[in-house]
Order: structure tokens, then sequence, then C-alpha cells
């Protein structure tokens, strides 16, 4: 993806300026080493979804502005047991849009629909329904791709004893299992019974290592 080309068109819609030291800000921080999943691979898929459902979204730019913060930041060991990963990126994009022209409604706007991110809300519509859908596809991917984001995930917690992680993915699996519907809009309905599949899959394998 040409992330500059993206990036300016993106704030051309909002009749701004792009602001080039943010971009690069932001890039720098999705190409951290800790990092394996939430990277520029994940980013460049998030807005690939956003493209295919455009015309249903109701506020595209701060859609799309809400997909380049959502992972911004993201710490796995984080220094304070208080850090919030999605609140420190909904803040960030919040002052970072706002000092650079957005209005202030739609910064919080951008704000808001990050701490969706969070997946722990359970009534979701609209612009906020497909935001949490575009970040949960990866779980309907096919099963090589769905694979190596296991992989990937599991590098991203490298430091964490392999009973401590398997006990908690887990968990974090069977909680998207248990839900009536994964994915909360029709556009994303196709992806239900191949991501209930990859979950089962995955559980299977971490009760068998």
């Amino acid at each position: 993806m040409d992330w500059h080309r993206r990036w300016d068109q993106g704030w051309q819609a909002l009749g701004r300026t792009p602001p080039a030291d943010l971009l690069a800000a932001l890039l720098a921080r999705y190409t951290e080493p800790t990092r394996a999943y939430h990277t520029l691979q994940h980013l460049a898929a998030c807005l690939h979804h956003l493209d295919g459902v455009r015309p249903l979204v109701n506020c595209p730019s701060e859609v799309e502005l809400a997909l380049w913060f959502h992972d911004a930041i993201y710490e796995t060991q984080p220094r304070d047991a208080a850090h919030d990963n999605e609140e420190a990126s909904a803040q960030w994009a919040q002052q970072a849009l706002v000092a650079h022209g957005v209005a202030l409604a739609s910064a919080q706007q951008v704000a808001a629909l990050i701490r969706l991110t969070k997946h722990g809300a359970d009534a979701v519509s609209g612009d906020g329904a497909l935001l949490l859908d575009i970040d949960l596809a990866i779980l309907g991917a096919d099963p090589d791709r769905y694979a190596e984001y296991e992989m990937q995930i599991r590098q991203e917690y490298q430091w964490v004893p392999w009973p401590q992680f398997c006990a908690a993915r887990t968990q974090i699996l069977r909680g998207f299992l248990v839900r009536p519907t994964i994915y909360r809009t029709a556009h994303f309905r196709p992806y239900e019974t191949p991501a209930r599949k990859n979950l089962q899959r995955a559980i299977h394998t971490l009760d068998n290592r």
C-alpha cells in the first residue's frame, strides 16, 4: 500500500492539509519491533475492508481515521498496571486531530470509535458496528491466514509463559464463541461460520499442546 497517498487522500476528504509528521509517527508505531500482528499488515487489511463497505458508512472520514489510530499504541508489557491501549490510542487521536485542524466533534467521534475496539460493548450499531466487524475480520480469514494470525499473537506475547498464555488465549477465543453472533453487520455475516471454525480449531490446538 502507498501509505502516503492513502493518508493524503483521507485528509484531503476532510479539507485539511495532510500532516506528514503525524503519518511518520503512526508508521513508526505500527513498525515497532515488539509487534507481529498489530502491524501495517493489519492496518492495510482494515483499510481494504473499509473500502469494501464504504457505501454503508455514514462518516467514512471518521471511520478511516479511527482505523489509522485504533492500534496506534499497543503495548503488551505496559509499565503502568492501569495502562489501556485503546484509551491511550483514543486520547492521542483526539489530541492530534484537533491540533491539526480537525473539528472537535469529529475528533471526539474518532476517539469514541477507537474505544469500541476493546470489544466489550454489546449494543453497537451503525459505523461502530462496521468498525468492529472490520477489526474482527481476521477471525473469518482462510485457515492458513488465521493460523498465521495465532502465531503472530503468540509472538507478541512470547514473554508470557506458555501455560498462562494458553489459558488466557483460550478464554479470549471462547469469549467470541459464546456470543450469539460474532459479527454485527449483514456485510460480514458470511464470515461467521469460517470464524467459528477457526476459533474451534485454535482452541483444540491450544488444549492439546
